[in-house]
């Protein structure tokens, strides 16, 4: 885990909390927190691939992943596990369509998976639905979270987008510099 003090985690913070507030209006600090903590904590890729099958296998097609969360007829052991499964893919799908929307047709492509059935971001709005609906007990106080979330999943997508755009511009200063010469 990345504490909140650590400069990635304040980085994410600062472009996050920017590009939601100027380019789409959302000015949630909660969300805006639970957004750069996504970004910080999927720097680590067993984060990013937490989510395991019965067989122990990590999941990283989001068509296994809805199939997992399922309590009824799935294999999710109960409506916690359900809870857990659907918050990763939206959590997933959020931070692929929006970091990395390039990568979900090359993995459609090159692989046979299950996903080439799913949209990315009608599996994500939904999944964040759902979690808000847990909204008993412990899961009091972050049900509102995850229904903002739903109803401006695109976005924050759109918003994710800029900040990856951002972070490119800080790998390469000298062109971004020379852009700016030749404007």
């Amino acid at each position: 885990m990345i504490s909140e003090s650590h400069p990635l985690q304040q980085l994410f913070q600062e472009l996050v909390g920017r590009h939601y507030a100027e380019e789409i209006g959302l000015r949630d600090p909660q969300l805006v927190a639970y957004v750069a903590h996504l970004l910080a904590e999927f720097c680590d890729a067993d984060q990013l691939f937490k989510i395991h099958d019965t067989a122990d296998r990590p999941l990283a097609d989001v068509g296994e992943m809805l199939l997992e969360s399922d309590p009824v007829s799935g294999p999710a052991a109960s409506f916690d596990r359900e809870r857990q499964v659907r918050k990763h893919i939206g959590d997933y799908t959020l931070f692929f369509t929006g970091m990395f929307p390039e990568s979900i047709n090359h993995f459609r492509l090159r692989h046979q998976r299950l996903e080439n059935f799913v949209d990315w971001m009608k599996a994500g709005k939904e999944s964040y639905y759902i979690v808000s609906k847990f909204e008993h007990f412990e899961y009091t106080k972050v049900a509102a979270l995850f229904a903002n979330l739903s109803r401006n999943f695109e976005g924050c997508v759109y918003g994710l987008n800029r900040v990856k755009n951002d972070l490119e511009e800080m790998q390469h200063p000298i062109a971004r510099r020379a852009d700016e010469l030749l404007m």
